[in-house]
């Protein structure tokens, strides 16, 4: 289920701190139930393959919401410190922390206002579908530009900005099988808000949806907000699912038909 509602007036930061207070229980609870098919079979398989190995590097997560893909990290060997907007989001994150120690810190601050961090802290910076729900993407790529060491990387997934806009729909025939879909409004750069929730999950038609503020931007935005900080551009990658995801939940099969549903990105601090 996908609704839209049009803001009467720019969305700040605090909003959507508040927003994702409001979102974080229901949202743990079904992350950590394993309901969103989406990340668990399409997304992470492939930015964790893109990312690649980050063992025994020191990593930040922006935008980290509950921990779930933090503590991934953690797992796999990183030393990974975390940081959100969200209060609520942090709380979560530490009291499964403390549940099972994995040896993460998490914070509460913007990843457009890291004041609190110190420069040239970390091996690498990594953003989980996180960077489209902030105003201010380009004071983000400043602040994790400094945080990162010399030939320090980032990667980060978003939303595809070429094809999830506002105007996006899908195509159906007279069965309901997705033959194409819609695209409009490419260039509106208005903030809104997208109400969802995890339709495939038990009983998702009887949950509150979740409210997401979204801040649409062109490709070329992201790619020159990203070049305009300092980075080197390394690679971006529109990533499709697996023939054997699309086996396994059939409804994944438009996006790997279709359109991909995420972008991907890898840049680097220049060394000198």
């Amino acid at each position: 289920m996908r609704t839209i509602d049009e803001p009467s007036c720019v969305i700040s930061a605090d909003e959507v701190a508040a927003n994702w207070n409001r979102n974080a229980d229901l949202w743990a609870a079904e992350i950590r139930a394993g309901h969103d098919v989406c990340r668990e079979y399409y997304n992470n398989p492939a930015f964790l393959e893109f990312i690649g190995d980050l063992s025994g590097r020191r990593v930040l997560d922006a935008g980290c919401g509950e921990g779930y893909n933090t503590r991934i990290l953690a797992r796999r060997g990183a030393r990974i410190s975390g940081v959100d907007i969200s209060e609520r989001m942090i709380e979560l994150a530490r009291d499964e922390e403390r549940r099972a120690p994995l040896g993460i810190s998490y914070n509460v601050a913007s990843y457009a206002d890291l004041a609190g961090i110190e420069n040239d802290t970390f091996d690498a910076v990594i953003s989980f579908m996180a960077l489209m729900d902030g105003p201010d993407f380009p004071a983000a790529m400043r602040e994790l530009f400094g945080v990162l060491r010399r030939g320090g990387a980032l990667c980060f997934s978003i939303i595809h900005p070429c094809f999830m806009t506002r105007g996006f729909g899908w195509i159906r025939d007279a069965l309901g099988h997705e033959t194409g879909y819609t695209g409009a409004q490419y260039f509106n750069d208005q903030p809104w808000i997208e109400r969802w929730n995890f339709s495939k999950a038990p009983g998702a038609a009887e949950r509150e949806p979740f409210s997401v503020r979204r801040f649409d931007r062109t490709l070329s935005e992201y790619i020159n907000h990203v070049i305009g900080a300092g980075f080197r551009l390394e690679q971006i990658h529109e990533p499709r699912p697996t023939e054997a995801a699309c086996a396994a939940h059939p409804w994944l099969a438009r996006w790997r038909e279709h359109m991909p549903l995420f972008f991907y990105v890898r840049a680097s601090k220049p060394l000198a």
